[in-house]
């Protein structure tokens, strides 16, 4: 087993009380804490399957890459299973990068997005709500944060947000 290494923890987000706020200040706050569980994991033991179903770290925030792309910028996805795995050539590095940039991409989107009501933008196909989307975004990042959590002190003792 690992030494433990602890991270400061940060507490959740104080945002506003408005929903907008206090949907978008979540969702950010997960999405910084599952990119800093990624953020200098060792190789190969990011890769390396934590548990029997073959889930790994890089695996998991590849994964939110392709479900915020979906739901945020409109990409479709015809293999969810396939987007549990980074590609061989891309580096933690790599990937951590596509995350943030691509949640940055995410972002601008949503500050378009002035009535929680109204559908995702989505070209040509059905768009849930924004409100729909937000919520569903921080279950989906937070649920996967939290197998993070368990992967990376599995792979070098690492705990916190």
């Amino acid at each position: 087993m690992p030494t433990a290494s602890r991270r400061s923890d940060t507490p959740p987000p104080r945002t506003g009380s408005g929903e907008v706020e206090v949907l978008r200040g979540f969702l950010d706050y997960l999405r910084t804490s599952i990119a800093a569980k990624v953020d200098g994991a060792p190789e190969p033991q990011v890769r390396t399957a934590g548990v029997p179903s073959g889930t790994n770290l890089l695996g998991l925030l590849d994964h939110l890459t392709f479900v915020e792309r979906s739901m945020f910028l409109g990409d479709k996805v015809t293999d969810w299973q396939a987007t549990f795995q980074a590609a061989p050539a891309d580096s933690v590095a790599d990937v951590v990068a596509r995350y943030r940039e691509t949640v940055e991409r995410a972002n601008e989107v949503l500050d378009g997005c002035t009535d929680l009501g109204a559908p995702v933008p989505r070209p040509g196909r059905p768009a849930p709500s924004v409100r729909w989307a937000l919520t569903h975004m921080i279950e989906e990042t937070a649920r996967h944060a939290g197998h993070a959590d368990i992967l990376r002190e599995q792979i070098d003792g690492t705990t916190g947000r």
